[in-house]
């Protein structure tokens, strides 16, 4: 019998994988069971919104008590959003040139001058939960159109058994139809209430994994394949899975990145409110300036990852924002040794539409909620900060900024600009009305803001390129109307932009979790 001593080394590796499996998979602070780390933990929670609200009451209050004092801050913020916009176009800029490039690129060609093309699979995740019939085929053919070679897609239909007996008749229909058109086609019914889970996406997924795997790995090795996770009206454009594999070749095979695609809301952009029309493509613009900036993209919404990574971690099934949670626990994974690739590559999927107005605003706000309640990786990455020794305390600093900059931003910044910077002239009374600094104090923010109304208009010039063919019954006069939207953006970053961040800041704040919430997806 073979006797192992254990080390201080070894014993101290060992602590170091209980430990990081421990804050890894954490979701809330409940989750841990040290009383010192809960305190610790549920305090990050916190700062989010403490730090809003915070910045809001201030800014009211002091506009009575300390007029100036809040002139000057708004000021200095006006002029510090001023640059970030100036900035941010020319991200904006360079990554549409970019896509647009990209777009007109032979990947399959370039992919195939590897030696190792042949060996690679594409394994791609749809789940799917209430979704309309017509929604699931349109993203199969999708794929089915891509120019990849079918005999080397793997398609899992990942159902929630909530859906109920409709969504088990739709895709029992999908599966018949599709089955024999891709190397394989495998259909999962996840079931309700498992444990440690929160009903959604993530779970969904992981319990795609842990079924599909059992099934093609005596087939294909690992290392082989690249793992895609698609919302359900993800269309990949035609060479998406060529340039992912001419990436994934040139970079050796690597386990330690993921690939993110840019999210454009074309599917059905013509059809649906302004409203929602401009959201969906504000948020397309940002993951193009993010695509710019490497060293700050995490994964969102539809990504892919190599599957030997998924294999290790599996896919987040108790937390909200599982497209970007699954960036940072392989970031905590390999210690900070871990990246997001820009694709500068479109898929297309659906900006927000309901079966009314009324539906398309609720669900709209819903789904701001939702993505602004990512605000729950503020807490994770400080405590995995915390515990992990080996990540470089720059890093730490960097990524804490931006994340904490990023989502207090989204929560006061629309307000703080188009509605608090007048607050001192309301309530500061006619002293500071009558000085020099409170008359220009309207005239300076103004001029500011006139000018960096510029990103706003180089927004409405891209999204009129950026626009598919239209469908015959839009004719030019649709087309106008749509760069002409976009002088709305300032009150709809209010609703649809701090007014959810808020919210969902809020009940971080006490404790109020969110349950994942799936964004109606209406065929007109």
């Amino acid at each position: 019998m073979e006797i192992i001593t254990l080390t201080s080394q070894n014993k101290e590796k060992i602590k170091d994988s209980g430990d990081r499996k421990n804050y890894i998979e954490v979701s809330k602070a409940s989750d841990l069971k040290e009383k010192k780390e809960r305190i610790i933990y549920r305090f990050f929670e916190i700062l989010p919104g403490f730090f809003s609200w915070t910045i809001l009451i201030s800014s009211i209050v002091l506009s009575y008590f300390k007029p100036v004092i809040v002139g000057i801050f708004i000021i200095a913020f006006d002029f510090y959003w001023f640059l970030k916009v100036v900035a941010l176009s020319i991200y904006q800029l360079s990554a549409f040139f970019k896509m647009k490039k990209n777009l007109q690129i032979n990947w399959l060609s370039l992919a195939k001058e590897n030696k190792e093309f042949g060996k690679i699979f594409h394994l791609v995740c749809l789940p799917f939960y209430k979704e309309e019939k017509e929604t699931i085929e349109d993203s199969l053919q999708a794929i089915l159109n891509s120019n990849y070679p079918k005999e080397k897609i793997i398609i899992v239909l990942a159902v929630e058994e909530a859906g109920g007996k409709k969504a088990k008749k739709i895709a029992r229909e999908i599966e018949k139809k599709f089955k024999d058109k891709f190397y394989k086609f495998f259909l999962f019914f996840h079931p309700q209430h498992l444990p440690n889970e929160i009903p959604g996406k993530g779970s969904n997924v992981n319990f795609a994994i842990e079924n599909v795997k059992e099934k093609i790995l005596k087939e294909i090795p690992p290392e082989n394949i690249i793992f895609s996770i698609f919302d359900i009206d993800t269309k990949p454009y035609p060479n998406y899975f060529a340039i992912l594999t001419y990436q994934y070749l040139k970079l050796k095979m690597p386990q330690h990145v993921c690939f993110q695609p840019i999210p454009v809301y074309h599917n059905n952009i013509w059809e649906v409110p302004f409203f929602s029309r401009i959201i969906a493509t504000s948020n397309t613009f940002w993951q193009m300036m993010q695509q710019e900036r490497p060293e700050q993209l995490v994964s969102y919404s539809s990504h892919s990852l190599p599957f030997t990574l998924v294999l290790k971690l599996g896919y987040p099934k108790n937390v909200i924002s599982d497209d970007s949670r699954i960036f940072w626990k392989s970031y905590f994974l390999y210690d900070g040794n871990f990246k997001t690739i820009p694709l500068f590559y479109p898929v297309s999927m659906d900006a927000v539409l309901g079966k009314n107005l009324w539906r398309t605003i609720i669900n709209q706000y819903k789904q701001q909620r939702r993505w602004a309640f990512g605000a729950e990786n503020i807490p994770y990455i400080m405590f995995g900060f915390l515990k992990n020794k080996k990540i470089p305390l720059s890093q730490k600093i960097f990524h804490t900024m931006v994340m904490f900059e990023g989502f207090i931003s989204w929560a006061v910044a629309s307000l703080l600009i188009f509605l608090l910077g007048w607050l001192p002239l309301v309530l500061g009374g006619e002293d500071f009305k009558g000085t020099i600094f409170g008359y220009n104090l309207p005239i300076i923010t103004r001029n500011l803001m006139i000018i960096a109304s510029v990103g706003m208009v180089l927004s409405a010039i891209l999204s009129i390129l950026l626009l598919p063919k239209s469908p015959s019954k839009f004719g030019a006069l649709k087309k106008l109307s749509i760069f002409f939207q976009w002088i709305f953006l300032p009150p709809l970053l209010i609703l649809f932009g701090a007014f959810p961040a808020l919210d969902a800041q809020t009940r971080l704040l006490f404790g109020k979790y969110l349950d994942f919430w799936t964004t109606e997806k209406f065929k007109k």
